[in-house]
């Protein structure tokens, strides 16, 4: 993949266009950041841009506000933040185009910053449409991708915008360190290597096992797509949330992985509770009878799966074990989140609901990498090809 870096873009007193994520969760009706981490990851590239005097016009969704405005998913308040964080003035606009827009992105000084409002209060961002990408095209000289997270979207920001700057758009350092650290899992990865992915849905992951399979040594199963798992092996889950419609997949899955000489570790125990809100009523059980739901692995499934992480040289995680966001049914993904961290093998963290885990218990700095891209990152393994990467190819 031939991709144009920062360093080779001639940005000095340029208008640069910068497509950021700060997809942020947000507290106090849309106020304030509460966690400032994709914020944080654009620091490197947006400070380069500053020291080589250009004139910086960052671009973000936030939310999902479904085209129209919606003042609680306003980008004002990541705003506020990347100013503490820069301490320096950001600009703000009403819309992220249009005659205001365009006057504050051409009165910008070398080293300035404007944050346009949330790219999806245009339903044409989502849309891909070409005449929305022409109107935020006028804002901007050159343009870079530093949002790794939505390259997997064909988005008129991320898509079609590029194509509008030819010899013009690059990659930024959060991409590019992001495409070098993933690719050492899909390249030659040391062994042994261990998988961990957890989280809802077989759907959301199967295409990444079915790819890791040709890859991993080992792969461990938790959250709530292990009772799919499970389910499809006729063992009990009692009232555990699964995907019918996709046993025969989880089936086949365990075959080909049997096959290829993967061993897949499934949980043999389980913290349950009657339900979601039942905390009180939680225990941990072997058998999962009618009337009670896998909320989390496990402490002897937790033993099992960090002794297979900590004789591991290569780790990719990727989805909780249970439902962390509540105490009791939090061990488990605390667990393999210290065993990741513990091991000496180069370890990468990827999805939101991961990287959030990892920021919970404090352990960025023990993490070789944590991916700020969930399904970007996913469908990379997969080896699809990611439409935002493909239109900055084409420049």
């Amino acid at each position: 993949m031939t991709l144009r870096t920062l360093e080779e873009l001639d940005v000095t007193g340029k208008r640069v266009l910068v497509r950021v994520d700060f997809n942020t969760p947000m507290e106090e009706n849309g106020t304030r950041v509460s966690d400032d981490t994709r914020i944080r990851a654009s620091l490197p590239t947006i400070e380069h841009l500053r020291e080589q005097g250009a004139r910086l016009i960052l671009m973000s969704h936030l939310g999902r506000p479904a085209g129209r405005v919606q003042p609680h998913l306003s980008t004002e308040a990541c705003g506020a933040r990347l100013a503490e964080l820069l301490d320096c003035e950001i600009l703000h606009t009403d819309d992220c185009v249009g005659w205001g827009a365009r006057k504050l992105a051409s009165e910008l000084p070398e080293g300035g910053v404007l944050l346009l409002e949330n790219l999806r209060f245009h339903a044409e961002e989502k849309g891909g449409e070409a005449g929305f990408a022409d109107h935020l095209a006028e804002l901007g000289d050159c343009y870079v991708s530093d949002a790794f997270g939505v390259l997997h979207r064909s988005h008129a920001s991320v898509y079609v915008l590029p194509s509008l700057f030819p010899g013009k758009a690059a990659v930024g350092f959060l991409v590019q360190k992001e495409l070098e650290q993933l690719g050492v899992l899909s390249d030659e990865p040391k062994r042994p290597y261990v998988a961990v992915l957890g989280g809802a849905k077989v759907s959301d992951k199967i295409g990444v096992i079915e790819s890791l399979l040709r890859t991993v040594d080992t792969l461990l199963i938790g959250g709530a797509m292990a009772y799919t798992f499970l389910k499809a092996q006729d063992i009990p889950v009692g009232d555990s949330l699964i995907e019918a419609p996709k046993l025969w997949q989880a089936r086949q899955t365990l075959e080909k992985a049997a096959k290829a000489d993967v061993k897949v570790l499934l949980p043999t125990d389980h913290v349950a509770a009657p339900a979601f809100d039942a905390q009180d009523q939680s225990k941990v059980v072997t058998v999962l009878e009618p009337g009670m739901m896998g909320l989390d692995i496990g402490p002897d499934t937790m033993q099992r799966y960090a002794l297979e992480l900590e004789g591991a040289s290569t780790i990719l995680w990727n989805g909780p074990m249970g439902v962390f966001e509540k105490p009791a049914f939090r061990s488990g993904t605390e667990g393999v989140a210290r065993a990741v961290a513990r091991s000496n093998a180069f370890s990468v963290v990827g999805g939101g609901d991961s990287a959030a885990a990892i920021a919970m218990f404090g352990l960025g700095d023990e993490i070789s990498h944590v991916s700020t891209g969930g399904g970007a990152s996913l469908e990379f393994l997969e080896g699809r090809e990611l439409p935002g990467l493909k239109a900055l190819e084409a420049t």
